[in-house]
């Protein structure tokens, strides 16, 4: 399944809703999504909602690794909201849940920014 990726303007950021399978041919879109975000700049938080995300594999995790990298370089919080029962496994059996900021729904992840 072609990987969907949308970018939503928030008050403090954008968001990022991505639907599809992030693996290792769709990982590059997401990555040149990403980066669109990070050339705007001046934002403080960048959410990523996964809940169309059924697939996840270590290329999609590797992106999303990198994008905490650029967001730290950047000053900015990264999100994950909404991770879909199979996207969430793969975190906690990879033991990042502990290391990425997880939320449930999106006005929770908006909190506090």
């Amino acid at each position: 399944m072609k990987v969907e990726i949308t970018t939503q303007k928030f008050n403090a950021g954008s968001m990022l809703l991505i639907k599809g399978d992030v693996d290792m041919n769709s990982s590059p879109d997401v990555r040149s999504s990403l980066d669109e975000v990070f050339k705007q700049g001046g934002a403080k938080a960048l959410l990523i909602n996964l809940s169309g995300v059924r697939y996840m594999d270590s290329s999609g995790i590797a992106t999303l690794v990198e994008a905490m990298q650029n967001c730290m370089k950047q000053g900015m919080k990264l999100r994950l909201v909404e991770l879909s029962p199979p996207v969430r496994d793969v975190f906690e059996l990879a033991r990042l849940s502990s290391i990425f900021e997880i939320f449930a729904n999106v006005g929770d992840a908006q909190a506090g920014l």
